[in-house]
């Protein structure tokens, strides 16, 4: 979350935790389980919803400018971008690294969390 947050310039991507108030409310807490740890992007203007793969291209999308090469993975289809998708995301920390304490959340992070 904190790279998407500095990742869009723009500022119009918001976060906010499946178990969290605002997902009771508007009945996404169910995601929790049913994406198994995936991300999952609602998108505002008509409220679908999208997992796996299928988040990261609409997150591609959201961000615009030269992230929008990445929706071009639509064409592949979804069974297999899934499974890069997962294994992906069981390997992040070896792209990513890993650290043993949680980061401390910067301001223009909080500012975009929502519960």
């Amino acid at each position: 979350m904190r790279r998407v947050a500095r990742w869009d310039r723009r500022g119009r991507i918001f976060f906010s935790p499946l178990q969290g108030e605002l997902a009771l409310r508007h009945g996404f807490s169910h995601y929790a389980d049913d994406a198994d740890g995936s991300l999952v992007v609602l998108r505002e203007a008509d409220g679908k919803v999208f997992t796996f793969s299928d988040a990261w291209l609409e997150l591609a999308r959201a961000l615009g400018g030269g992230w929008r090469v990445f929706t071009l993975l639509r064409v592949v289809p979804r069974g297999l971008r899934d499974m890069v998708y997962r294994w992906l995301a069981r390997h992040r920390h070896r792209f990513s690294g890993r650290s043993d304490a949680c980061a401390t959340p910067d301001l223009e992070w909080l500012k975009r969390l929502r519960d």
